[in-house]
């Protein structure tokens, strides 16, 4: 399937879930990232939910990431030119929803992509070599390209990969790896 199709479909899918479902693979996902070891990693990028978009709850892996004294970071949409901008987020930063119902920061210290080690990657869905469909305007795809060679990139997804995405770009970037409820 292509994207346009795939996005179509995957959102729908999200709909049907229950919320037992939902927790479910929320728990399945939390303790598979509990088994990676972060050991080296400080600075983790993690995507806050958009909660008309079903996305996966991310607040406790964010718990999680802070138990282990890792620092978060989260970012700021520019829909000018898609760009993400990242701030540090701790007990200071205040979020608000922007007009796309994106949480975002509001206030914040700035930090470089080139901190980052670990990037939380949202995804409608992915396949079995673990390129994305997302929301279709690249600012995954940017902002990865920007990040450092050696950052690791975890997609987390309901829904376990399909085969093939058939209409892949160059500018798609394939995740390291993508997790999803086995």
């Amino acid at each position: 399937m292509d994207k346009k199709a795939l996005r179509q479909a995957y959102k729908q899918k999200r709909k049907q879930l229950s919320a037992d479902q939902i927790i479910a693979i929320e728990t399945s996902i939390l303790e598979q990232l509990q088994a990676i070891n972060f050991d080296t990693a400080l600075y983790f990028h993690v995507f806050l939910p958009i909660k008309k978009q079903l996305e996966i709850n991310t607040y406790p892996i964010i718990d999680y990431l802070k138990r282990l004294d890792k620092k978060i970071i989260i970012s700021r949409s520019n829909f000018d030119d898609f760009s993400l901008e990242h701030f540090i987020y701790d007990n200071n930063t205040q979020i608000a929803l922007n007009a796309y119902g994106i949480p975002e920061p509001v206030t914040g210290t700035p930090i470089a992509v080139n901190k980052i080690d670990v990037v939380l990657v949202p995804l409608l869905i992915s396949d079995r070599e673990n390129y994305r469909v997302g929301y279709g305007k690249g600012f995954y795809d940017r902002f990865l390209a920007d990040c450092r060679q050696d950052i690791q990139t975890i997609g987390i997804n309901y829904f376990a990969p399909i085969d093939k995405i058939t209409d892949r770009d160059a500018y798609d970037i394939a995740l390291d790896r993508v997790i999803y409820p086995k």
